[in-house]
């Protein structure tokens, strides 16, 4: 859509956008004075919209629908890699000698492996990441491809549905009423139920967990969170939200430096993960869910104390999201093990059409080990013209972790060569021109955008069963950012809020 609006439209537009966003929590923490060493309760800290675009970016339609519909595909896919011990160690196996992060994880599973699990049941909230590729060597029409696949600590879900809901009052609001505004339809404006749909993930877990709970203690979901959390109405919102259900659903934030703290395992056959109440130690709950919002980054683990933390947790009987195997399954490494070799087809044996799905979403993803196909990629990495063409990886979540274009063969030639199998180069998407305008800290931006879509995911399977026990499509997310940006983390800076205008 992009509309075009003069100068004091634009001032209307933003002094009405900042209104909305802080009455409706479409906000983000930041601090007045980022170089004081403060507290977060300090002062200091301020609350901000957060960067958003002024009005939907258009997308297209059949790439908006071939996203929502492969993504329970995805969801059963990444509970059966999750299941796979075999495949995740192989993958381990490739990096455990220069990964120490992935190594440590492994570690803490072979350590509650050994021990006996007592908990079947895993959720997950993904997310799946795609931009719009318009590559005509390679296809026709517009098609999505994807980007990665989160698996832990997807975030987002709740201000995604905020800037839909901003975006569609403006369109009854005030678009319409801007000199060279061009007529369309709200149905272009696809709802977005994310907030609904990954609580709805998060109280089934709860309610499977209360069904076999041993009653001694009441049931509640731990949110284990950073200590300085900017992202924490995207948060709030979901707590929010469960604490509505009926009846309603005891929440608490947990940072996850504070786990050994305020939790201990209880001395019985299931260990189960009692919480004590900071305030009041004396109640005490039971923990149903642990959902992770932190625990992806090797920073989230400073000291013995942390992994000591996140062992706690996944001996307990509290049903994690994720487990240590289903955050495994999310590495970069796996994502391009399913793009390089034939182990996709051992997953859905038979399934021509569930294949085809997800294969369309492939892009050119290579491995930077020693194989015919990772010396071909070496080749690629460190030609200092080809390489334009490409992001080199490593197995981490978050953003401002990527190395782009001609940065690549400088940052490889830094490294010894026995690092570079820790990262996989995959080919830049060649995505359509759209015009938008940004606003951050009260600044606007105008030109060139960059747009990337999340699909959001539930699934709640058994993994002594193998029964999926809940498989949903939960809603969506639209990052934008310059396109002169490489990155796109709203958390880390970089890009924005957006909503779809479907075409």
């Amino acid at each position: 859509m992009a509309i075009s609006i003069s100068k004091n439209e634009e001032q209307y537009l933003i002094s009405a956008i900042s209104d909305w966003s802080i009455s409706n929590g479409l906000a983000i923490k930041s601090l007045m004075y980022p170089n004081q060493n403060v507290s977060t309760d300090s002062k200091n800290e301020v609350i901000t919209p957060v960067p958003l675009t002024l009005s939907p970016s258009p997308f297209p339609r059949t790439c908006f629908e071939q996203a929502l519909a492969v993504q329970r595909d995805y969801n059963h896919l990444y509970a059966l890699i999750s299941q796979d011990e075999d495949f995740l160690r192989g993958i381990v196996d490739e990096i455990r000698d220069l990964d120490d992060f992935i190594t440590k994880l492994w570690g803490i599973h072979q350590k509650v492996k050994n021990e006996g699990y007592t908990q079947n049941l895993s959720l997950g909230l993904f997310r799946s990441d795609y931009m719009v590729s318009i590559d005509e060597e390679v296809h026709d029409q517009p098609r999505i491809k994807q980007v990665e696949f989160n698996t832990i600590a997807a975030s987002f879900a709740a201000l995604s549905s905020r800037i839909c809901e901003l975006h569609r009052f403006l369109a009854q609001d005030f678009y319409h009423y801007t000199k060279d505004y061009h007529s369309f339809s709200i149905s272009d404006l696809p709802e977005n139920k994310s907030i609904q749909g990954i609580v709805s993930g998060l109280r089934t877990a709860f309610n499977q967990y209360t069904k076999s709970s041993s009653k001694a203690n009441r049931t509640c979901i731990i949110f284990l969170v950073q200590e300085s959390e900017r992202n924490i109405f995207d948060q709030r919102h979901l707590e929010y939200a469960l604490k509505k259900s009926d009846p309603p659903i005891p929440v608490f934030r947990l940072p996850f430096s504070e786990i050994l703290e305020h939790t201990k395992i209880k001395n019985t056959v299931n260990r189960e993960l009692l919480y004590f109440l900071p305030t009041d130690p004396i109640v005490v709950f039971e923990v149903a869910v642990a959902y992770f919002r932190a625990a992806y980054d090797p920073l989230d683990y400073p000291n013995q104390s942390a992994w000591d933390a996140r062992f706690q947790i996944e001996r307990s009987y509290a049903i994690k999201c994720p487990s240590i195997l289903t955050q495994l399954a999310g590495s970069k490494k796996v994502q391009q093990v399913l793009v390089t070799s034939p182990v996709l087809n051992t997953f859905f044996p038979a399934d021509e059409s569930r294949l085809s799905n997800l294969k369309d979403t492939f892009t050119d993803i290579y491995p930077l080990d020693d194989s015919p196909t990772g010396l071909k990629a070496q080749e690629l990495a460190l030609d200092t013209i080809l390489c334009q063409n490409y992001v080199l990886k490593p197995q981490r979540e978050g953003g401002g972790n990527n190395i782009y274009r001609s940065a690549i063969p400088i940052f490889l030639k830094s490294l010894p060569k026995s690092k570079w199998k820790c990262y996989i180069l995959m080919k830049i998407i060649k995505t359509p021109q759209v015009q938008n305008i940004i606003l951050r800290n009260g600044n606007t931006e105008r030109g060139g955008v960059v747009v990337e879509l999340g699909i959001y995911g539930s699934c709640l399977w058994n993994n002594a069963t193998k029964k999926i026990l809940l498989n949903e499509e939960t809603g969506y997310l639209l990052r934008t950012k310059g396109d002169q940006s490489e990155e796109g983390g709203v958390s880390a800076g970089y890009g924005c809020l957006d909503s779809c205008y479907l075409v």
